[in-house]
């Protein structure tokens, strides 16, 4: 970034200075440099340090509550198997909150306060998302007894005319 703004100052001097061999091989370097600096990788953080030191039972309790919560990034995937850096981010929000004390519903309630319930892989089976859980088993039980009732018509024995 330093050689780019050297080249748009020494472009910036003026023809007089950029006319000159000296400035135009100060020019030529600069733009050497840049292409060099910008053709390198950039260095990219896969997960922030953590500000809890590791211990085996909060990381089972954190991955316990992260299979419960969607990514946002992801969308159909949790945030304990998902590899976004804001799904990273989210787990360490959560492994911090149940270092602080918080149960894992505290910690769930958290998420749905800030997000909503779309957050929950598998919301509660309250209200409206009751129908969710109910419909599929009747929709089950009413096409069961649909088939029985058609077969026990197409097998009844036809009466003489």
């Amino acid at each position: 970034m330093i050689a780019v703004a050297a080249l748009v100052v020494a472009l910036a001097q003026g023809t007089a200075a950029a006319q000159s061999p000296t400035a135009a091989q100060l020019t030529a370097a600069q733009l050497t440099a840049a292409q060099l600096t910008a053709a390198q990788p950039a260095r990219v953080q896969t997960a922030p340090a953590p500000a809890v030191p590791f211990d085996s039972a909060l990381e089972a309790r954190t991955s316990e509550v992260a299979r419960g919560l969607r990514c946002p990034v992801c969308q159909g995937v949790s945030i304990n198997d998902s590899p976004a850096e804001l799904a990273l981010q989210l787990r360490a929000v959560v492994r911090e909150q149940l270092a602080a004390g918080k149960s894992p519903d505290e910690v769930r309630a958290y998420f749905v306060a800030r997000y909503g319930e779309w957050v929950l892989l598998a919301p509660e089976p309250t209200g409206f998302n009751l129908l969710a859980y109910t419909l599929p088993a009747l929709l089950l039980v009413g096409g069961s007894l649909g088939i029985v009732v058609l077969v026990k018509r197409w097998t009844a024995p036809q009466p003489a005319r």
